[in-house]
């Protein structure tokens, strides 16, 4: 209670040095004003016009800066637009008070000039005052800087408005403990130049030399234009000076409107594959996903918990969390409840392969969108579970398909992969059967089917992000396949937008495939990451590489040879022109391979699945049984076991 009556007081206090404060500066400018037009011998008649109309232009002026807040801030912060409300205000004031002279004494008491006079003295001296206080204050912060022991210096690349920002909060809080000594540019008209009253000491090519010179501990980037390989170039340069740095966000990438000296951030990943914000059509999603009935099938995994995250942001009216994993549906359910309390979660521990099920899944919930993202996603896993990758992939999507044909769902969206693109391996292969069924069936059915296509995503669960980082933090070696091999990547995020989306505009059958970017060597990923982490590649952590694994390719693809694609009103989403399949076929061979899984029979599955996918070519290896395995007694007629033989 004390705390908040001395507050008072002291709020009270200072209002009212400001009103007293600004009463003076009225009738000195007036004063002033008076003077300036009579070259100091004021004529007694004027003396009585001013003595007459000091009362108003006080109390006039007064009630128009107490309108525009002038009486609250904290002059050590003054800016601009600061100083442009006061030009305002003060224009405003003039104003009235000329309205008052007219009206009251016809323009007849006063010079003229002496008003233009008057406006112009009074906002330099009110103007004067807060700059002049900004002044003192900032050169005692630099005078109190002097007297710290271990400040901390930077050197900033980028002298435009975010490394000028900071450069400002640095100067204005002392107890940062930093300096900054100076910005890089590679702009040539800023050097030389002083921002903030900070110099611009030239382009990126004297960061070392700089660093060495002038003491720098730290480099922070805040340059939101840099390109991945400015960006590469930089942090090299930073590593042989032997000094950390840090990168700022862009503006458009802070949710609050001012960049922060707290923004700045350890470099990332994402930073070095220079992915451009994505764009979405928020009111076209909305229109789609709002008060409806929504199921995500792999809701435990790494995408599909993220299409529950920001489908469950545009106000659905339940969404059905599936997946046969326990642990992980537990986690995101508890998340999701607790970051969305508006929104009603229901959770379904289920097999998309349990026809039984899935039946009663939709019978119950009568989902109104489905987004299929449950599928068997390992490829070495899927090379030696070929079987289980084809069941889960091909005919838990067909259970799904035919489902939600038979219960009428509006939306349909599947997940896919650049792997199911002349696929080399069984979980490719699995997934371009599974894209085949569903665009048929599009054909023929009211529910809109849509397809999308994207290759690997960032941090996903087994991707080899987590698994670097692992060995890594174990101490290595970090395991690369193969020193050419390339990927796609895109953060998880930026791919679960962009299949919103692509929902949102796909029509029955299309292949919605998403811009990956420009290709990315898995060596320079594991390169780059063990940078990050501060130590130094093939010294302190080696880099093995292993060979690439059963059904591995060297490169993905997004289209096959006879796809094509088509544009979009989206810059990052195109069609893949259809290639469709027989329906009656399709429908026997899928139905071929059901019964061939069910039986294991792996070398009938093989044949069925490369009927379907004829640029599938099978791994020898796949369908070999069991080198020198007794089938046990009373096994019956069926086909022989099989492992898959490692290469």
């Amino acid at each position: 209670m004390a705390i908040s009556v001395g507050l008072l007081n002291r709020g009270s206090l200072r209002s009212a040095l400001m009103l007293g404060f600004q009463a003076l500066v009225v009738s000195s400018s007036f004063l002033l004003a008076f003077l300036v037009r009579f070259d100091g011998d004021i004529p007694a008649p004027y003396w009585e016009a001013f003595y007459a109309t000091l009362p108003a232009i006080i109390l006039i002026k007064l009630a128009v800066f107490w309108r525009m807040r002038l009486f609250s801030g904290w002059w050590r912060y003054v800016s601009l637009p600061d100083l442009l409300v006061l030009l305002r205000a003060n224009c405003y004031a003039s104003l009235g008070f000329l309205l008052y002279v007219v009206t009251i004494h016809h323009l007849t008491a006063l010079p003229r000039s002496v008003l233009v006079l008057d406006g112009l003295f009074c906002f330099l001296a009110l103007s004067g005052a807060r700059v002049l206080t900004r002044i003192l204050r900032e050169n005692h912060i630099l005078y109190q800087k002097d007297k710290i022991a271990n400040r901390e210096h930077l050197l900033i690349v980028g002298a435009g408005a975010v490394g000028q920002s900071i450069v400002r909060e640095i100067r204005q809080n002392p107890h940062l403990n930093r300096e900054v000594i100076g910005y890089i540019d590679n702009d040539p008209e800023r050097h030389q130049q002083r921002f903030q009253g900070v110099a611009v000491l030239g382009p990126v090519d004297r960061l070392e030399r700089l660093c060495r010179e002038r003491g720098v501990d730290q480099v922070v980037i805040a340059q939101p234009a840099l390109g991945p390989k400015e960006l590469r170039e930089i942090l090299e340069r930073c590593r042989k000076a032997g000094v950390k740095s840090k990168i700022l966000p862009s503006v458009e990438d802070i949710i609050t409107d001012a960049v922060s000296v707290q923004h700045i951030r350890d470099v990332q990943l994402q930073d070095l594959l220079g992915r451009k914000p994505v764009r979405i059509d928020l009111e076209e999603i909305r229109g789609y996903l709002q008060n409806k009935r929504i199921l995500v099938t792999g809701a435990g995994g790494s995408i599909g918990s993220e299409i529950c995250r920001q489908v469950a942001s545009f106000g659905p009216a339940c969404v059905l969390l599936l997946d046969n994993a326990e642990t992980p549906l537990f986690h995101v359910e508890n998340e999701l409840r607790e970051r969305f309390p508006a929104v009603a979660f229901e959770t379904s521990l289920s097999d998309i392969r349990d026809l039984a099920r899935m039946e009663y899944i939709f019978s119950h919930w009568r989902p109104e969108v489905v987004f299929h993202a449950a599928a068997y996603k390992h490829v070495p896993m899927s090379e030696h579970n070929p079987i289980e990758a084809i069941r889960n992939n091909v005919i838990g999507t067909r259970n799904l398909a035919d489902r939600a044909h038979d219960f009428g769902v509006q939306q349909f969206v599947m997940v896919s992969t650049d792997k199911a693109v002349r696929p080399t391996n069984a979980m490719g292969a699995s997934k371009r059967a599974a894209e085949i069924y569903v665009q048929t069936l599009a054909r023929t059915s009211p529910t809109n089917f849509v397809t999308v296509r994207f290759g690997n995503v960032l941090g996903s669960n087994g991707s080899v992000v987590p698994i670097f980082k692992e060995q890594i933090r174990r101490g290595g070696p970090v395991t690369v396949t193969h020193a050419d091999i390339t990927r796609f990547f895109m953060t998880i995020p930026e791919a679960v937008q962009l299949v919103l989306q692509a929902g949102s505009m796909g029509r029955g059958g299309d292949i919605m495939l998403l811009d990956m970017g420009e290709p990315v060597k898995v060596l320079h990923l594991a390169e780059e990451l063990i940078r990050l982490s501060g130590l130094k590649p093939y010294e302190d952590i080696e880099i093995v590489f292993t060979g690439l694994r059963p059904g591995e390719k060297l490169y993905e693809e997004l289209l096959l040879d006879d796809e094509g694609v088509r544009p979009t009103r989206h810059e990052k989403i195109c069609v893949a022109n259809a290639v469709f399949h027989d329906p009656a076929t399709l429908k026997a061979q899928i139905e071929d391979l059901y019964q061939s899984c069910r039986h294991m029979d792996l070398e009938g599955a093989l044949r069925v699945l490369n009927r379907i996918v004829p640029e599938y070519k099978i791994s020898r290896d796949l369908a070999l049984p069991h080198p020198g395995r007794a089938i046990p007694p009373g096994a019956g007629e069926g086909p022989a076991p099989y492992v898959l033989l490692r290469s």
